[in-house]
């Protein structure tokens, strides 16, 4: 018989996002959250894979998933979440969220003391930077294109916020690199080359 009651166990965002996936899902091995993660959440939320194989056990512990082996072939543990982690999940959801979180960019790092280099550094900071935003844009314009049962309303929502972000970050570093180039920023000199040429736009953009 499942306990109902929320287990006082310590809660941690990877406890909730390993509970968010099985409750989805309906029953997921590690690995399958390894797989369902990279899919979606983890495009924005940067977490050590190991944890995904640690903490379904230790929330099986403390009561907020239920654990089942396979009895042969590959024995396969998986968990499914019990009512006591749907209420602790139902909690986390309706308790709201001010906090920020962190910024790690090694990009705009490098930016930060830019000053102290050479100006083809900054302009081959630039360049990299546009191209591994334009890779992640085009990786969740793919999503994007899938029908629109193939994700959660919530899910969407949020991939439309990954979308703004990429075209942002694209827009900033190619104007960066634009100015560089054309020696409009003041002290960091000139150099010559190829420009960042345009900004994907926004499908639909006229």
């Amino acid at each position: 018989m499942e306990d109902p009651s929320p287990a006082s166990a310590s809660l941690t965002p990877v406890s909730y996002l390993v509970l968010g996936l099985v409750a989805r899902h309906g029953s997921a091995t590690p690995y399958d959250l390894k797989v369902f993660a990279a899919q979606s959440v983890g495009n924005f939320w940067s977490f050590a894979h190991a944890q995904l194989y640690k903490e379904p056990p230790r929330l099986a512990e403390a009561g907020l998933l239920v654990e089942e082996r396979e009895e042969s072939g590959r024995r396969r543990r998986i968990f499914r979440i019990t009512d006591a982690g749907r209420a602790a999940l139902r909690a986390w959801l309706a308790s709201g969220e001010t906090a920020l979180g962190e910024l790690r960019a090694p990009g705009l790092l490098k930016l930060a003391f830019a000053e102290l280099g050479g100006p083809a550094d900054a302009v081959e900071l630039a360049r990299g930077q546009v191209a591994a935003h334009r890779s992640q844009l085009a990786t969740y314009e793919a999503f994007a294109a899938l029908p629109a049962d193939a994700m959660p309303w919530s899910l969407r929502r949020a991939l439309e916020l990954g979308l703004g972000y990429e075209r942002l970050q694209i827009d900033f570093w190619a104007r960066l690199l634009d100015d560089l180039m054309a020696g409009r920023v003041e002290g960091a000199g000139r150099v010559e080359g190829e420009a960042a040429g345009p900004v994907a736009a926004e499908p639909g953009a006229g």
